[in-house]
Parts: structure tokens; C-alpha cells; sequence
């Protein structure tokens, strides 16, 4: 029943991947705008993050990590009063589940995701061949000098600046003699601009939703796959996102009360199914619309 808790605690979709860190690290804020549906004129905005440290970078979408203090203080009342409440009301849901890490300096990159309550972790060596372009201008405070290349059936724009002596990027981006500070497509489907940053001394990569998630039982530990187990594991997952939690609960529980609620396990399974499938419903116009021969040559 313990872990069982532990999954409506949460919002479905927090992660973890690591151990506890202590170590410096930069902390650069990006504002993605984006196109969720081919379809559609309406734009998204969101603020991902890039951290980057002396051994690696992670990003991530940082809806739930600006979001601590208030699950912080949620889970504590819940454990104090051994009352259920239903975080997923006091909270924004993330647009994009997925960290993507970088190692340096061999620029290993890893994309790391959950498939119900499994981390799976694969890795995605891209390579990408960058035009340097003599073209310069200002982007916000930044110096920098204009960069093109082709990904995933798509042709970027690269603003990247010397000046930050970083070779890395939002998303998968990397490569260029300076911090990526705007990228987007020509058909601007995906447009990332560098927002801000500070030095975070004491730099933890785990988040307090995702350390909440360990103490419940959601495991943290990384389950190596390949991009194409991964991908026919979540086109499972999206078919039927409670499957794997489903077969644990029995009828009896299904009708059980959530603590301090009036809410029942099973109502509350089939609210945490519809936020699931919502998700996955939201975006049909990925990053990667098509992967070009000249992709798989690079991989």
C-alpha cells in the first residue's frame, strides 16, 4: 500500500536518474515556444533548463522543478495528516517528460524516460555537422554568429556565442565553439531562447519530486535499453498507461478510500489514466518529425 501511495503523491510523470550530488553548476534558462499540433496556429511556451558541470549537462522541461517548494510542502502536510490530497489540482504538469544528459567530454548523450514506473535510459549518439555562417548579431545581452544544420527532417538556425565558453545547447543541440544561445527550425515548429542563468554552488541533479518519488518506491535506477525497445515500450505505455500499476491493484483496493478522501483508488486510477493520455495527446508535431538518411549516416 506504500508504494502504492506514492503513486498519486506525485504528478505521473516525475522522474529520477541519478544520486545525490554536490558540486557547482550553471544554470542556463531557456524559453521554448513551440507548435504541439501539425494542425494548428497555437503556440506553447514553456522554460526548460540546461545544467551544465564539469562531467556533464542535463536538460529538462523545468515545470516541475520551479514547482518544489509547493510539493515540498504539499507531501509534508499529506504525511503529517496521513490525508490524501490531490496534488495534480495545486500544480502545472510538464509539457515534456524526458532528460536528455550529456557527458563530457566525449559528448556521450543519453536520453532518459519513464515507461510507467521503469526508468529507461538508451543512448543517441547524434552527430551533427554545423555550416558556421560569418553572419553576427545580438541576442538579448549576447554576442553571436550565425550556424545552420539539418536534424531530425528539419533545417536549424544556430545563434551561438564564444563568449560562454560552453559547447552545448538546449535539447540534443552541441557542437558549436560557444553556448547555443537561440536555435530553431526554419518553419519555427521549435524555437529555443537563452532567458538567463546563474551558478547553483551547491548542485543537486535530483529534485525534490523526484527524491519524493525514491522514498515511496518508484525506483531510480536506470534501465539501459535501445532507441528501438524504448520506442515500441511507449507506443505500449501510451495504449495503456495504467497497465503495469493496474495489475497491481486488486478489485478490493479499487474500492478502497484514498486516505483522508472520499476519492477511491479506482476513481483516482482512471484520473491519473485521462492526465495520461491527455499528455500524450497534446503533441502530435515532435522535435524529430522524420529522421533523414543524413541522420542515420551521422549515427
Amino acid at each position: 500500500m506504500k508504494k502504492l501511495f506514492s503513486i498519486f503523491l506525485i504528478a505521473l510523470f516525475s522522474f529520477a536518474y541519478a544520486q545525490d550530488t554536490k558540486e557547482t553548476a550553471n544554470r542556463f534558462f531557456y524559453e521554448l515556444t513551440f507548435k504541439p499540433k501539425k494542425d494548428s496556429a497555437r503556440l506553447d511556451k514553456l522554460i526548460t533548463i540546461l545544467d551544465i558541470t564539469p562531467k556533464k549537462s542535463i536538460y529538462q522541461d523545468y515545470t516541475l522543478p520551479s514547482q518544489d517548494s509547493i510539493i515540498k510542502l504539499t507531501v509534508e502536510e499529506m504525511e503529517k495528516t496521513k490525508t490524501w490530497k490531490d496534488i495534480s489540482k495545486l500544480i502545472r504538469m510538464p509539457k515534456f517528460a524526458y532528460k536528455i544528459v550529456k557527458t563530457y567530454p566525449e559528448m556521450k548523450v543519453q536520453y532518459l524516460d519513464r515507461v510507467s514506473m521503469n526508468l529507461f535510459g538508451y543512448d543517441d549518439p547524434v552527430k551533427f555537422t554545423w555550416n558556421i555562417l560569418p553572419e553576427k548579431q545580438k541576442v538579448g545581452e549576447y554576442n553571436t554568429q550565425k550556424a545552420t544544420t539539418e536534424y531530425g527532417g528539419r533545417t536549424w538556425t544556430a545563434w551561438f556565442s564564444s563568449d560562454i565558453p560552453f559547447q552545448d545547447g538546449p535539447y540534443r543541440f552541441y557542437g558549436l565553439p560557444g553556448l547555443i544561445v537561440k536555435i530553431e527550425d526554419t518553419e519555427k515548429n521549435y524555437s529555443w531562447v537563452l532567458s538567463g542563468n546563474k551558478k547553483i554552488a551547491n548542485y543537486d541533479e535530483l529534485s525534490y519530486s523526484d527524491k519524493i518519488n525514491a522514498k515511496y518506491g518508484v525506483s531510480n535506477t536506470v534501465k539501459p535499453t535501445t532507441k528501438e525497445k524504448f520506442d515500441k515500450a511507449y507506443a505500449s505505455f501510451k495504449e495503456d498507461p495504467m497497465a503495469e500499476i493496474r495489475q497491481k491493484v486488486s478489485p478490493e483496493m479499487m474500492n478502497m478510500k484514498m486516505p483522508g478522501s472520499d476519492v477511491t483508488i479506482g476513481e483516482n486510477l482512471k484520473k491519473q489514466e485521462k492526465m495520461a493520455k491527455d499528455y500524450f495527446n497534446a503533441n502530435d508535431n515532435p522535435i524529430e518529425k522524420a529522421e533523414t538518411s543524413s541522420d542515420k549516416k551521422k549515427k
